[in-house]
């Protein structure tokens, strides 16, 4: 059995990460001036120069708000210096610690939206996170469903109430995108071969996954409450997890 914490806490100190627990932080991307440049001081050299080609200062500040907190949240997990961190990407592009500094098999996974960011860590298992800022008009919602979602989801949504429609969509769109994290394999798993749960008010949950009918009971789903705007969700290989929310800084 899951159990899930909503509260988002600030811990008294950096809370321990054992291996039946997963760990959802959310930060603020509007930092002031001191943590951006305590964090400009920890980011590797190419980090660096992707912020520097960021056009809006704002946009400059976020990128280097999230990889500072990720560097920091992962130095904490790993004992490492998080100036000393390197990462590795699979062929999709999933990120993980470079396997000579993960020897604790820390898993992680990011995703930002608006001015959050939510990350998630967890051992020995792969996970996948997802955040999207909802406050923004969504225009012919239907026609994008029908080009990424599936049929059953498709259906699922048009038959809702349309005041419902914008945030089943999200609810969507953030399940979707946090379970082909999960997996690892980016759009090359198209979004319209497996099905999840949309309505409003419906527990997050796989329904299909027809690309490959055994990843169904493989893994945990669960709907996420960022914050006001906000919907997000998150991915989990296997069952029985105690997630904990927490809030950085």
């Amino acid at each position: 059995m899951n159990t899930f914490e909503p509260l988002w806490v600030f811990p008294r100190e950096h809370p321990v990460l054992t291996q039946d627990e997963v760990h959802i932080w959310r930060v603020a991307l509007d930092m002031p001036a001191s943590n951006l440049q305590q964090f400009s001081e920890i980011l590797a050299d190419d980090e660096r120069l992707r912020a520097d080609r960021f056009r809006f200062p704002q946009h400059r500040n976020h990128f280097i708000a999230a990889r500072g907190a990720l560097r920091t949240l992962l130095g904490r997990y790993s004992g490492m210096p998080p100036e000393k961190l390197r990462f590795e990407y699979n062929q999709y592009g999933k990120p993980a610690l470079s396997g000579n500094l993960n020897a604790s098999l820390l898993q992680f996974n990011l995703s930002h939206s608006g001015e959050l960011a939510l990350y998630a860590f967890v051992r020995n298992c792969e996970v996948g996170i997802d955040i999207e800022y909802t406050r923004r008009r969504i225009d012919q919602i239907e026609q994008i469903a029908r080009r990424y979602f599936s049929d059953t989801e498709t259906t699922a949504l048009s038959a809702l109430p349309e005041h419902l429609r914008q945030q089943a969509f999200f609810n969507c769109w953030t399940r979707k995108e946090a379970y082909i994290k999960a997996r690892g394999k980016g759009l090359s798993l198209p979004l319209h071969q497996f099905d999840v749960t949309l309505a409003p008010g419906e527990p997050a949950r796989l329904l299909a996954t027809r690309d490959d009918p055994s990843q169904l009971a493989h893994w945990t789903m669960q709907a996420l409450q960022p914050g006001p705007d906000y919907i997000g969700a998150i991915v989990i290989e296997g069952h029985n997890w105690n997630v904990k929310c927490w809030q950085f800084l």
